[in-house]
């Protein structure tokens, strides 16, 4: 379960604003939550990534070193790596909430949303992103479309909690070593056995 005192990423996503889509409280309500952020500097930077259940048991955590080219790109390079990581440990038909603290890419999830309920995926407006991110884009709209729901919303720098993780991924390494958890909504779920690769890794340079 959570840690006692802690917000939950729940907690902090029913508090926090989700561009472009106006909603009921009570629509905030996920199976799943991922805060992610990528940080950058000139000596090399890191993705983070913590995916909690909504009853705020931990389901996993990544810190990883990264060499983006900008602090955009990792933003993206973040999410991608949160929602293929989440893709691999949960059923198909989750809902999922985004904890970001990157307005214009928390915006893009939401119009991404949009357009896949629409009959050819376009959206209302352009997305404004930045270059560099192509395949993570693609990657990031293939894995919303892949679940039942998804939401975005943004927090400040200081209050995402995967901000430590992706500022320091070598004093977090040991993060990446905790056993892999699969929580289906509705049961205690299954452990999974040896640490599941995200499938982005393998290619992040791609389209970049």
């Amino acid at each position: 379960m959570a840690a006692m005192g802690r917000p939950t990423l729940r907690d902090r996503f029913d508090d926090a604003p989700t561009p472009h889509i106006a909603h009921p409280p009570h629509t905030h309500h996920r199976d799943f939550y991922v805060a992610t952020d990528g940080s950058f500097s000139r000596d090399g930077g890191g993705l983070g990534v913590i995916i909690e259940a909504a009853d705020g048991e931990r389901v996993a955590r990544l810190a990883v070193a990264d060499e983006p080219p900008d602090n955009n790109v990792a933003e993206y390079r973040a999410l991608h790596l949160g929602l293929d990581t989440l893709a691999a440990r949960a059923p198909a038909d989750a809902s999922v909430g985004v904890l970001v603290d990157h307005d214009d890419l928390a915006a893009n999830v939401n119009a991404a949303v949009l357009a896949a309920r629409g009959p050819d995926f376009r959206p209302l407006t352009d997305f404004s992103h930045p270059p560099g991110i192509d395949h993570h884009w693609r990657g990031i709209r293939a894995r919303i479309v892949g679940f039942d729901a998804v939401r975005a919303a943004t927090v400040a720098g200081r209050d995402n909690p995967a901000h430590p993780l992706a500022n320091a991924p070598d004093e977090y390494a040991h993060v990446n070593r905790e056993p892999a958890r699969c929580r289906v909504p509705g049961t205690r779920g299954d452990r999974l056995t040896g640490q599941v690769p995200p499938p982005s890794r393998a290619d992040r340079h791609a389209g970049d």
